[in-house]
């Protein structure tokens, strides 16, 4: 994407797309980085002369480097399975480094690899969008909103917590010295490569274009991941049984969120189907029986590929539930189970912290959703405001314009540039169905997590 600031607007250019999908090796899911770093220099190229440059990605997954700066092997995918049941063998470490538990957190992926050539070999560790960092700049650095993610940080310090490492048996001198966005990390062909929230929810949260603090925010699309924005992390064992994570985000700022499931149950169902129109599915789905059933959109049983509606009914079966019978419905059980994982998420994550919401806004791909987005609105009994679509692009030009002085101030400052440059829809909530939210949500009780 290339972004154009001035007179306190922000306009995007997309200049190239390109896919990402995983690749099997035998029994291990791999990502093909090369490729990826590919495509990066050619949209660069495409981009044409720019101010400068910032990298964002998703979270937890690595590349290792040898002694003489060399990738060793291609980085595996965080839904492979190699830390199936690592993460109960390792003690509590939600006090340390306050991040929910989820299986392909950085440091189960560091146990799982433990004794591997690979990992021996290896004298450095970047994450992602560190990595291609470095591709473009020779420069090795750890953007700490990404860091954050890993579970080897300390959420209140914000910093490499090597007593934690020690603990699990991962080498501390892996890990590059972290920087915070807005650092200039080195040049790409003449371009200064500035550090933004490298993780791609980080910047997303800078483009909410929220008009105080009393917000919720749900950045969906593979992922939703539901949350509120503070100044310090919760650290509370209400927080813990919760499984909410603590999330350094940009400015000092501490993204409290949930990781649920998202519009991959989705992207899956279509994917297995052939990849009908879903426009007309989600017109069908829009006259399907509404909260007919429901399933639990954080069961880590729908993190793998593969035959996405056969789970989601058989899920539906062990629920007492009448099983989807049509794409239609199944379609429905899917954003009928988000919408409800998003209300818990937003009400818990306001309780837990303390923070009063007002207001939910959803960016990213799934603002584009207009029934998820309205039957979010209905579930949290709160007016949900949807888009920008390209909030992680818009978040990631915003910190770079204002590292080179284009704009100004801190993350109101910048959201008032993104509410200048958007149009976002809003969806009321529809009190009648409150009561039907209410039941639903009893019939999964505690296990919605």
């Amino acid at each position: 994407m290339r972004g154009v600031v001035s007179d306190g607007r922000v306009e995007l250019e997309e200049v190239r797309r390109f896919g990402n999908g995983p690749v099997r090796v035998r029994d291990t899911l791999h990502w093909d980085v090369l490729g990826l770093y590919r495509e990066v220099t050619e949209g660069l190229r495409a981009a044409g002369e720019v101010a400068s440059i910032g990298i964002d990605t998703w979270a937890v997954d690595y590349g290792l480097l040898d002694r003489t700066g060399a990738l060793i092997g291609n980085p595996v995918h965080y839904r492979d399975s190699r830390t199936d049941g690592i993460a109960e063998t390792l003690p509590d470490l939600y006090a340390t480094n306050g991040l929910q538990v989820l299986p392909f957190n950085t440091i189960y992926q560091l146990v799982a690899a433990a004794g591997t050539p690979a990992l021996e070999a290896a004298t450095d560790l970047l994450l992602i969008p560190d990595l291609l960092g470095y591709w473009l700049t020779g420069v090795r650095a750890a953007e700490v909103t990404n860091a954050s993610t890993t579970g080897l940080l300390d959420p209140v310090a914000r910093r490499w917590d090597s007593g934690l490492m020690a603990k699990a048996g991962i080498d501390p001198g892996l890990f590059a010295p972290l920087c915070e966005p807005g650092t200039v990390l080195g040049a790409a062909d003449g371009a200064p490569v500035i550090a933004v929230g490298s993780h791609d929810t980080a910047s997303a949260v800078v483009a909410v274009p929220a008009e105080t603090e009393r917000f919720a925010y749900i950045s969906c699309g593979t992922w939703s991941l539901v949350g509120v924005e503070l100044d310090a992390p919760v650290l509370t064992e209400a927080s813990r049984a919760a499984n909410f994570s603590n999330e350094l985000g940009v400015d000092g700022t501490v993204r409290y969120l949930r990781n649920v499931m998202g519009l991959w149950l989705l992207q899956e169902c279509v994917r297995e189907w052939g990849s009908p129109d879903l426009a007309a599915l989600l017109v069908e789905a829009s006259g399907e029986p509404p909260l007919a059933a429901v399933v639990d959109a954080g069961d880590a049983a729908f993190i793998p590929p593969g035959d996405m509606p056969a789970r989601i009914a058989a899920a539906c079966t062990r629920l007492g539930q009448p099983a989807p019978a049509t794409r239609a419905a199944t379609v429905r059980v899917v954003l009928d189970s988000l919408a409800l994982a998003h209300r818990r998420a937003v009400r818990e994550a306001a309780a837990l912290s303390g923070r009063e919401v007002d207001v939910v806004h959803i960016v990213g791909g799934g603002s584009r959703n207009e029934l998820l987005c309205r039957l979010t609105a209905d579930a949290c009994g709160l007016p949900v405001v949807a888009g920008p679509v390209e909030a992680t692009a818009l978040g990631n030009v915003l910190v770079q314009a204002r590292a080179l002085g284009a704009v100004t101030g801190g993350l109101p400052d910048l959201r008032r540039v993104v509410a200048a440059s958007t149009a976002p829809h809003r969806y009321e909530p529809d009190p009648a169905a409150a009561r039907a939210w209410d039941e639903a949500e009893s019939r999964l009780g505690s296990r919605t997590r």
